[in-house]
C-alpha cells in the first residue's frame, strides 16, 4: 500500500462513520432512482463495516446480504485475478502473445499474433465490438467457443496502442486461465478465489439466463415509470460479467482489494479511486474503492436503461457519507425521460389519426419524408451504441430491455407515418 493511501487509511479510521446516515441515503436513492431492491457492502482495510439489503426483489420478498444478485461487468475484476494468480505462480507469462498458451487461438488480421494476456485484460487488443459484433452475433456456449468466434474479428488499432472495452477481451482471457491451469474457467473461480476467500454463495456462470442458479431470483426492466420482472436475455457471459454472488461475500472480496493495482480488471475514475461497474439489463452494480481506504460495493436489481446507465451515483454518494462529505442530492431521470418518450408517442399518433381523418392532396415525393420513423427505428440498435456506448454491440431485443418507450414512440411513429403516406399516394 503506498503511503497517500496509508495516511487517508489512518485518518479514516479516527472517525468511524454513522451508518445511519448510509441508510438514509441509500433509502433515499431507491426512491429517486427507482430501484424495487439494493444490496451494500462496506469494508475499511480488512474490516467489514456493513452488509445489508434495502427494498424487495421481484417476488415482493425482502433483499437481504445474502440476496444472490449479479455483479455484470465487476465480474473482470475475478478474471483479473485469476489471471495474475497464474502469472504470480509462474505459470504464465503477461507479455508473451496469447497464442503461446491458447495455439488456436487467432483473428483475421496478421496483427492479433502480436496480442498478449495484458492486452485482453487492459481492453488494448484492438478487438471492439465494432470488428466483433460481441452481442448481436451467435453467442458461444463455453470459453473455447468464444476463441473460435474470434476468429472472425479484425482490428481497430495496434495491439497494446488504444483502449476499447469489449466484452470478447475477457471471454478470451478466460480461455487463457482454461488453458493454463487445466481447469474449466467457473471451477477455477469457485476453487481459487471464492472458496479462499470464504464466498461460499457465489458462483459463476457460461450463459445467461440458462445457467443462473435455481435461488436467482430475476431482476428488473423499467418503462413509464414501473419496475417490472423480466428474465435476462441469452448472452455468454463467462470471463466477463458472469459472477453472481451477495452482499455478505462481496465483502468478503473487498476486504482482499484495498491496495492499489495496476488496473487490471479495475479502472480510475477522476478522483484517482479504484472502481469498475457493471450492467446487465436485469440488474446493475459496481464496486469502489476509496483512497481513505473504503471498499464499497453495490449491486442493484435493475437493468441498465436510457436515463439509468449504473449505479455509480449511488457508490460516490456512499462514498461522501463515509468520508464525512455532503452526497450529491440522489435523483434520477427515468421517469422523466419516459414520460417524454410516452407524450411524444401519444402526439405522433393524436397528429397521423388527424392525417388520416383530414388528408391532403401533397406531392408524393414529399411523403418519403414519413419514413424517416422507421429508418431510425431500423438503425437504433447501431444507433444507440453510437450515441450512448462508445461503440457497443447491441441487438434490436436487448434494445426493447434498454428503453422500451423509445421502441414504442419510435414503432408507433413507424406505423402511423407509413399509414399516412400510403392513403395520400393512392389518393
Amino acid at each position: 500500500m503506498n503511503s497517500i493511501w496509508a495516511i487517508g487509511l489512518v485518518a479514516a479510521l479516527a472517525s468511524p462513520p454513522d451508518m445511519s446516515t448510509v441508510d438514509n441515503y441509500v433509502t433515499g436513492y431507491l426512491s429517486a432512482a427507482s430501484y424495487p431492491g439494493v444490496a451494500v457492502a462496506i469494508t475499511k482495510g480488512d474490516q467489514v463495516i456493513m452488509t445489508k439489503g434495502y427494498g424487495h426483489d421481484s417476488t415482493g420478498a425482502p433483499i437481504t446480504e445474502h440476496s444472490k444478485m449479479a455483479v455484470a461487468s465487476v465480474s473482470k475484476s475475478f478474471t483479473a485475478l485469476a489471471v495474475q494468480q497464474l502469472a504470480g505462480a509462474g505459470g504464465l507469462d503477461l507479455d508473451r502473445p496469447v497464442r503461446t498458451y491458447v495455439t488456436d487461438f487467432a483473428v483475421d488480421d496478421p496483427r492479433g499474433e502480436r496480442i498478449t494476456t495484458r492486452h485482453l485484460l487492459n481492453h488494448t487488443s484492438g478487438i471492439t465490438d465494432g470488428t466483433l459484433h460481441e452481442k448481436s452475433l451467435p453467442q458461444p456456449n463455453s470459453p473455447q467457443e468464444a476463441v473460435e468466434r474470434a476468429r472472425q474479428a479484425t482490428l481497430a488499432s495496434d495491439p497494446g496502442s488504444r483502449n476499447r472495452y469489449t466484452n470478447t477481451n475477457y471471454h478470451l482471457a478466460a480461455r487463457v486461465v482454461e488453458v493454463v491451469s487445466g481447469e474449466r474457467f467457473n471451477d477455477y473461480l469457485e476453487r481459487h478465489v471464492f472458496e479462499p476467500f470464504g464466498m461460499r454463495d457465489t458462483t459463476a456462470i457460461d450463459v445467461t439466463p440458462r445457467d443462473l442458479p435455481a435461488d436467482y431470483v430475476k431482476g428488473h426492466g423499467y418503462a413509464y415509470g414501473m419496475s417490472v420482472a423480466v428474465t435476462e436475455p441469452h448472452r455468454f457471459v463467462a470471463g466477463s460479467d458472469g459472477v453472481v454472488t451477495t452482499a455478505a461475500d462481496m465483502a468478503r472480496w473487498l476486504v482482499r482489494q484495498q491496495a492499489p493495482r495496476d488496473g487490471m480488471g479495475w479502472a480510475t475514475d477522476q478522483q484517482g479511486r479504484l472502481r469498475h461497474s457493471g450492467i446487465w439489463f436485469t440488474a446493475t452494480a459496481g464496486q469502489l474503492v476509496t483512497k481513505s481506504g473504503y471498499g464499497i460495493a453495490v449491486m442493484a436489481n435493475s437493468g441498465v436503461g436510457l436515463a439509468n446507465e449504473g449505479t455509480s451515483q449511488l457508490e460516490n454518494g456512499i462514498a461522501d457519507v463515509l468520508d464525512g462529505k455532503t452526497p450529491e442530492e440522489p435523483g434520477s431521470p427515468r421517469l422523466l425521460t419516459d414520460l417524454v418518450l410516452a407524450a411524444l408517442t401519444l402526439l405522433s399518433l393524436a397528429l397521423n389519426v388527424r392525417a388520416l381523418r383530414r388528408p391532403r392532396r401533397f406531392h408524393k415525393a414529399w411523403q418519403l419524408v414519413r419514413f424517416v420513423p422507421l429508418g431510425v427505428l431500423v438503425a437504433l440498435p447501431a444507433l444507440t451504441g453510437l450515441l450512448y456506448g462508445g461503440g457497443r454491440d447491441i441487438t434490436f431485443y436487448q434494445l426493447a430491455h434498454y428503453s422500451l418507450p423509445l421502441v414504442v414512440w419510435l414503432g408507433v411513429s413507424s406505423v402511423m407515418n407509413i399509414s399516412v403516406a400510403v392513403v395520400r399516394w393512392r389518393r
